[in-house]
């Protein structure tokens, strides 16, 4: 078994872009089921909530079948998992984006559910597995923030990929989307996603011994105990409403910053670049947050990286943003500024739910990865959900009409402005309250729980030779 090293960090990081040559392009899918394939917006809306409450439910399933798994797998059966997912993704995301036009309406829409749950089981299969992986390539917090440094990158290089090249590809020059590309660009990126992740199986080391509680007397998987505990979890539930705040400010922004480039700024094509600066955080924080770690826990600076983050979008709802380069620009800056503030929390977010499972262990004596991660996923699934479909259903009771594509009006277009501020400063306000008042673990409490876990794992060991021995 090699030394934690920089291949770890790399390979783990390749696992979440070859999500996110999938994920990413979920992005667009408002605009090209309202604006290109014809659908109502409000139908829409409601058939996209509909479509991801099944995501969300389907997730502890996936979990809890994981964890339920005891068969012997050549290397890990959380690999094996991911590797079946991958195969499905290879053209699962084009299939959210069949360009028929032509087609009846009702099966336009029988188009967009299948297209979208066929595509979401794969990826459910793929991304449980794979999120429950961090707490078992390390123990170490350090190593343990560097893996998650390493997927927030690889998460990062996969919207780069989309968030910047993309536009360029489907919009055409009066900004109306071309959305005949977008299948071939799915199955691009399919292609992409499979390769990385074939290289994350092929180079992830499981370090962390957990089979010592599959012995003869540890308990059978208890999928309600397991959610149970998940729901008494403070580590586990803070670590989930910030990123549920995350998704309900990005996702339900989606559309009315699509249509406020198309209509106000009236430069589509720039949206790409300028929702890139919501990575620069990342890289400010990328070489510290391990050291920031040590010195300081996790708690602290999350909590005044989201206070930043509510200020930069209180000032983008006070500050006359004019659709022109200096409007253009005093919305970038506010972007910016939340962008630092959650930089560190962007860096240290996959490695809370490592501590969350650890947490579970260390209290109630039950370590259950895939439902753990699975009932995290559930809720940012909802979130994905809840935050396009409320994002698209608001966008459109204030006058948005996806038939008159990049010509709103004037009116709809500054007060999509408006709403993007509004719901991201919601998202905000739900980030600081998830780390700020929910999640309870210090630096304290953290270097103790992995000591104990540690001195318990190492009597466990030696308790489990010592019955083989005398079974000898």
């Amino acid at each position: 078994m090699r030394k934690f090293g920089f291949k770890d960090v790399f390979a783990y990081g390749l696992g979440d872009f070859g999500c996110n040559m999938s994920f990413a392009l979920k992005g667009y899918l408002t605009i090209f089921w309202t604006q290109f394939m014809g659908i109502d917006s409000m139908l829409l809306a409601s058939l996209l909530l509909i479509c991801q409450v099944w995501d969300a439910i389907n997730d502890p399933i996936i979990g809890a079948i994981v964890d339920a798994d005891t068969r012997k797998y050549r290397r890990n059966k959380f690999l094996a998992y991911v590797w079946a997912g991958s195969i499905g993704l290879l053209v699962a995301g084009a299939l959210c984006y069949i360009p028929w036009t032509g087609a009846p309406y009702i099966i336009k829409c029988i188009l967009f559910v299948a297209g979208y749950c066929c595509w979401d089981a794969f990826y459910t299969v793929a991304n449980v597995p794979y999120g429950s992986l961090l707490s078992l390539i390390s123990s170490d917090p350090g190593e343990r923030a560097k893996l998650s440094t390493g997927r927030s990158v690889g998460s990062m290089v996969g919207a780069m990929s989309t968030s910047i090249i993309v536009p360029y590809l489907i919009y055409d020059a009066n900004n109306n989307l071309a959305g005949e590309r977008m299948i071939v660009i799915g199955l691009v990126m399919g292609v992409l996603g499979f390769l990385a992740f074939q290289y994350m199986i092929r180079n992830t080391v499981v370090r962390v011994d957990t089979s010592v509680r599959a012995g003869r007397d540890a308990p059978k998987f208890n999928p309600i105990k397991a959610t149970a505990h998940f729901m008494k979890n403070r580590i586990a539930l803070g670590a989930t409403l910030a990123p549920v705040g995350t998704f309900i400010g990005m996702y339900g922004a989606g559309t009315a910053s699509m249509v406020l480039f198309q209509a106000y700024f009236k430069n589509a094509q720039i949206s790409g670049i300028i929702s890139m600066l919501t990575y620069v955080g990342l890289f400010l924080f990328m070489p510290f947050a391990s050291k920031i770690v040590k010195c300081y826990g996790k708690r602290l600076p999350l909590v005044i990286g989201c206070t930043v983050s509510c200020l930069a979008y209180v000032l983008m709802l006070v500050l006359p943003i004019t659709p022109d380069a200096t409007g253009l620009a005093m919305y970038a800056g506010c972007q910016l500024m939340s962008a630092v503030g959650l930089g560190f929390g962007t860096c240290v977010s996959w490695s809370l739910m490592a501590d969350a499972m650890d947490y579970e262990e260390w209290k109630f004596g039950t370590r259950n990865e895939g439902t753990t991660y699975a009932m995290h996923s559930f809720f940012r699934k909802l979130a994905q959900g809840i935050g396009p479909s409320l994002g698209l259903a608001l966008a459109t009771a204030l006058g948005y009409d996806a038939a008159l594509k990049a010509n709103q009006t004037p009116e709809v277009a500054a007060t999509m402005l408006t709403l993007v501020a509004i719901i991201y400063l919601v998202g905000s306000l739900m980030q600081l309250i998830g780390y700020g008042f929910i999640y309870n673990l210090n630096k304290s409490d953290l270097v103790q729980m992995e000591e104990d876990l540690g001195k318990n794992r190492e009597e466990m060991k030696v308790g489990l030779a010592d019955v083989v021995g005398s079974d000898d």
